[in-house]
C-alpha cells in the first residue's frame, strides 16, 4: 500500500476506503492526520503498537496480545502496518457485522493460518489475554485459568469434537450463545467479570 509522505489522504487511498469501510471523508482525513503524527514514516511497527496497546492495559503485560492482533492488522505479512491496512482492520473491528467481526478474532486465534484453531492456539491466546488484564479482574471459577477457559469454549464450541475449531462451528457457536463471544474477548470485565477491589 506504501509509504505516502503528504499530510493529506491520497484521493485514490480516499476512494478505496469510501469502497471498503464504513468511515466518512472527514473521519478518514481524521484518521490519516492522527496516523502520520504518530507514525511520521507512515509504517507502525510491531513494536509501536505494542507500546501503544500497553498503555488500555496498564495492569497487566499486553505485548503478547499486541502481537496477535498485529498480526490480523499487517495483512501483507511485512512486519509494519501502513494506514490502509490500519483502516481496514479497524473498520472491521470497530463498525463491522458480528459475522465480520467473528471471523477476524477467528483469524486471530488461528495461528497458522490453516483455517483452524486447535485447543493449543486457542490456549496461548487466551494465555496472552489473562496476562494482559492481570490480576485485576476477578473471573468466575470455571474460568480462573487460560486452560479451564479455553476447555469451556471448546465444550460449546467443538460440536464435532474433533479438538479443532472450523470457522464455521466459531461463527455458530457465538451466535448460538453470545455469552461465550465473552469468553473471547479481552475485555472480560464488562461481560461478567467483576473488577477486585484494590
Amino acid at each position: 500500500m506504501g509509504n505516502h509522505s503528504s499530510s493529506q489522504l491520497p484521493p485514490e487511498w480516499k476512494a478505496k476506503l469510501r469502497e471498503e469501510t464504513t468511515f466518512s471523508d472527514k473521519e478518514l482525513d481524521d484518521w490519516y492526520k492522527g496516523f502520520r503524527r504518530d507514525c511520521p514514516s507512515g509504517q507502525l511497527t510491531g513494536d509501536e503498537f505494542k507500546k501503544i496497546y500497553s498503555h488500555f492495559f496498564p495492569f497487566g503485560n499486553a505485548s503478547r496480545f499486541a502481537e496477535f492482533v498485529f498480526r490480523t492488522f499487517d495483512k501483507d505479512g511485512n512486519g509494519q502496518i501502513d494506514f490502509m491496512e490500519f483502516v481496514l482492520a479497524l473498520s472491521i473491528t470497530s463498525r463491522g457485522t458480528p459475522e465480520q467481526k467473528l471471523k477476524w478474532a477467528f483469524s486471530m486465534y488461528d495461528l497458522d493460518g490453516d483455517g483452524e484453531i486447535t485447543k493449543d492456539e486457542m490456549l496461548e491466546v487466551v494465555e496472552a489475554i489473562y496476562a494482559m488484564i492481570g490480576p485485576s479482574v476477578k473471573l468466575p471459577e470455571d474460568e480462573d485459568t487460560p486452560q479451564k477457559r479455553m476447555e469451556k469454549i471448546f465444550r460449546e464450541m467443538d460440536v464435532d469434537c474433533n479438538e479443532r475449531l472450523s470457522l464455521e462451528e466459531f461463527i455458530q457457536g457465538a451466535k448460538k450463545d453470545p455469552s461465550i463471544v465473552r469468553l473471547l474477548q479481552s475485555d472480560t470485565v464488562g461481560g461478567g467479570g467483576e473488577q477486585a477491589s484494590s
